[in-house]
């Protein structure tokens, strides 16, 4: 690998002879000058840390994966690793120091070491004329990190799971309850075929990179895909232009050698051939390692990537629940009576207490509005939580008096156990530094998915935050183990892990509610809610014409 091969430079059309290269290891080689070897310094070391992971658990990860039981979300968080200076021990994009500022303290010590390595270089009097090899390899580096980080991104709109569809609940919120973000978010999942098409986007920019010869035009590709993104974040608050700026840097690096010749041909029109230095490797062995880490990195995140994350679009849509709610429930509900302690509460639009309407999800959620300030988490409902009482796509930037709660149902008595969705310390409501420990996690900047991550093992054995069993275990044992209830192709060493997770105290609130019916067009709820009130709730069946077309692109299996 000791030889360099070129392409011819650049010609004009008044003939000039091109500038001489290093060919085969012969003849003269163009110097670059000062405050050019200066730069690539700066940049090599810069774009180095930017590109590389600087956290131990991505490594102790590699190992202690079951490799045989893979997740979707434990390749992409190999694909979304956190990079950049690590400072005391915590990665640039989870420190305390957050978003562009972190990039900044890794400028910083990029100078700081480019100028130390420009002195010693000087010192000892072997400074070279050029660095076109150890250029050539950090393009490497940085087109295979921008790749593979960007097709883990691309799969999640190629299979429309990271801006679900919308849950009756979210169809019924009135437009002005939404943020900013979630109408952003929502606009999107209503249209799911542009959701795919904006993955087919990423997810070619990404298999460009791979590819030398392409490298330009992948680049071309990221950076207008996520360049809109960026600004997609700015204009609609979404939180994570940190994450998609970091793909628009590593996209412009890649490109940045183009420009002069973008400059000449377009511009200037002139006849313009590009040059690029590549290694010759002619040793086999040489040939082996290269085809081989190519065919591994092709394996590992577009075709095996790929087939995990159907398996995932199919069965475990991560932002929304994955367990099937009771079939004969499914379905919009007028609250027709409410009573609490006996006291019969007629239907007003100002009133507190009262429902005011209802949801059953297909999944495992109830719905249902009061007219009474609730709080607002401002995550978009992403991270990687495996339990569905984590996943809050249905809750996170919807205001309005709308409470959503997760329900375990105990068929045979007919019987529903709830906790609600939101929990006080969520990722954006001031409080919950864990949670948004645990968002940031993989991300330089869900990721495009900040979220709200579920508090591992909360709930786990029916028991409160006291630690109680707020769930009889004759009860749980009619309810059967919730990680077995999605289809076994959805089972996995990350979901088992997490099911089985110690418990975390929790403040949700839990309401426990019988349930009768004949057909589902009546329900009637009884029995106590969060306050430990008694109530009874007759819902009646109502067919909502939503304007809105169904998708035709549905994730999870809710039979």
């Amino acid at each position: 690998m000791s030889t360099i091969r070129t392409n011819a430079d650049d010609l004009t059309l008044t003939g000039a002879a091109p500038v001489e290269e290093a060919v085969n290891g012969e003849g003269t080689r163009r110097s670059w000058p000062e405050w050019q070897k200066i730069l690539f310094r700066i940049a090599f070391v810069f774009f180095l840390a930017m590109s590389i992971p600087n956290s131990a658990g991505w490594y102790t990860d590699l190992v202690t994966f079951d490799w045989t039981r893979l997740h979707y979300r434990d390749v992409y968080d190999i694909a979304r690793f956190g990079s950049g200076l690590d400072l005391f021990g915590k990665s640039i994009f989870g420190s305390q120091l957050e978003g562009y500022a972190t990039w900044i303290i890794t400028a910083l010590a990029a100078i700081a070491v480019g100028l130390i390595w420009t002195v010693i270089v000087k010192a000892i009097k072997r400074e070279p004329r050029e660095y076109n090899l150890l250029y050539y390899w950090l393009r490497v580096v940085v087109r295979y990190r921008a790749g593979i980080g960007i097709i883990g991104f691309g799969y999640t709109k190629l299979m429309p799971t990271q801006m679900p569809y919308p849950s009756y609940g979210l169809l019924n919120t009135n437009f002005g309850d939404f943020t900013l973000q979630k109408i952003y978010w929502l606009s999107v999942g209503i249209v799911p075929w542009y959701q795919v098409f904006a993955g087919v986007v990423e997810l070619t920019a990404g298999i460009l990179l791979f590819f030398r010869g392409t490298t330009t035009l992948g680049a071309i590709l990221l950076l207008g895909a996520l360049g809109d993104i960026v600004y997609v974040n700015f204009a609609y608050d979404g939180g994570v232009h940190v994450y998609s700026s970091y793909f628009v840097l590593l996209a412009a690096f890649l490109l940045i050698k183009d420009i002069p010749k973008f400059w000449n041909l377009l511009i200037l029109e002139r006849f313009t051939v590009p040059n690029s230095y590549y290694p010759a490797f002619s040793e086999k062995w040489q040939q082996y390692v290269r085809y081989g880490l190519k065919a591994f990195v092709f394996g590992l995140f577009v075709f095996y990537l790929f087939w995990l994350q159907y398996v995932n679009f199919k069965y475990d849509p991560y932002k929304q629940p994955s367990t099937a709610g009771i079939k004969v429930l499914r379905g919009n509900y007028n609250v027709t009576e409410f009573k609490i302690n006996n006291r019969e509460i007629p239907y007003s639009p100002t009133d507190t207490v009262r429902w005011q309407w209802a949801t059953f999800e297909n999944w495992t959620t109830l719905t249902f509005k009061v007219n009474k300030p609730t709080p607002l988490d401002l995550s978009n409902g992403g991270g990687a939580p495996m339990r569905d009482l984590g996943r809050t796509f249905e809750l996170t930037g919807t205001g309005g008096g709308q409470r959503v709660f997760h329900y375990l149902a105990d068929t045979v008595e007919h019987t529903l156990y709830l906790q609600d969705k939101y929990v006080k310390g969520g990722p954006r409501d001031g409080v919950g530094q864990l949670q948004q420990r645990e968002a940031r996690q993989g991300q330089a900047g869900g990721g495009e998915e900040v979220g709200q991550p579920q508090r591992r093992g909360e709930g786990t054995g029916g028991r409160d935050r006291n630690g109680r069993n707020w769930i009889s275990k004759q009860a749980l044992a009619r309810i059967g183990d919730e990680n077995k209830m999605i289809d076994p192709l959805g089972q996995s060493a990350r979901r088992d892990r997490e099911f089985a997770a110690k418990p975390r105290r929790g403040k949700r609130n839990r309401m426990i509610l019988n349930y009768s019916t004949t057909d589902g067009s009546r329900v009637i709820l009884r029995g106590v809610n969060e306050k430990k009130d008694s109530i009874y709730v007759v819902l009646d069946r109502v067919e909502r014409p939503y304007v809105l077309a169904k998708s035709t692109l549905n994730a999870g299996k809710y039979n």
